[in-house]
């Protein structure tokens, strides 16, 4: 399982404090934003603003918070503020890559922010294109090995349209194209299978093992970056054992 994938199951598994949830909330409202924006304000029409709805409501945003943000990007409410997507690219501890995706206002103050969290981590930004061509985009969709069966998990992934499922230690990880991570998380949904974590993301190809120190340079440089407000996702393709993760992430 990709780094990123290990650490959101396991944030995910602590549960979110009230002010994580609300910069979860900030997040997420930005992605309807401009998902609305680029595509419509229709989820019927539009995956992307689609998506972004489910990811709201897994996270129990309140209805009117999502209709606003729906509203703000189709221009029938608005303050004037554009955001920008972009994405860095740099190194973290032990030569781990990593990729940050953006959503901001005002792109100099984002990558001065982005550069001094690398630099004060172990890390450096690089140039664009220096790890993008090691990751992949795709679905995700993670399962602990007590709530599922693996052959029965198996056959509604491949049933669905699904690619594999991934074993790793406490946990199976489904993984499809993003074009078929809709219908199969649905499959998913009506077999009432329930899972830990559910999202498309950049799934690394090759991964970077770390020993225990490296390791939490690395996940302290994972946490700032997330804790910044204009980043959207982070995804890096470290490797650390679960047991070293659990014990770093306290």
């Amino acid at each position: 399982m990709s780094g990123h994938s290990k650490w959101s199951t396991i944030k995910h598994k602590k549960g979110a404090a009230d002010a994580k949830r609300g910069k979860i909330f900030t997040k997420i409202i930005k992605e309807i934003t401009l998902a609305a924006r680029l595509g419509g304000g229709d989820p019927e029409g539009n995956p992307r603003l689609r998506q972004a709805i489910a990811a709201a409501k897994a996270e129990n945003m309140p209805k009117d918070n999502i209709e606003k943000a729906i509203k703000k990007g189709s221009g029938e409410l608005g303050d004037g503020t554009i955001y920008e997507e972009t994405v860095y690219e740099g190194y973290g501890p032990g030569g781990v890559a990593v990729l940050v995706e953006v959503m901001t206002d005002n792109k100099n103050r984002t990558v001065s922010e982005i550069r001094h969290i690398f630099s004060k981590h172990g890390g450096n930004l690089g140039e664009n294109g220096c790890v993008s061509w090691m990751f992949e985009k795709k679905g995700t969709i993670i399962f602990s090995k007590d709530e599922v069966n693996e052959d029965e998990l198996m056959e509604i992934v491949l049933e669905a349209g699904g690619d594999d499922v991934a074993d790793d230690e406490s946990e199976y990880e489904v993984i499809t194209d993003p074009g078929s991570f809709e219908s199969v998380k649905s499959a998913i949904d009506d077999a009432g299978m329930k899972y830990l974590l559910a999202e498309i993301s950049m799934v690394p190809q090759t991964t970077v093992k770390l020993n225990e120190q490296k390791a939490a340079q690395m996940l302290k440089l994972m946490e700032k970056m997330e804790d910044n407000d204009d980043v959207q996702n982070v995804y890096a393709n470290f490797d650390i054992p679960d047991e070293v993760m659990e014990r770093l992430s306290q």
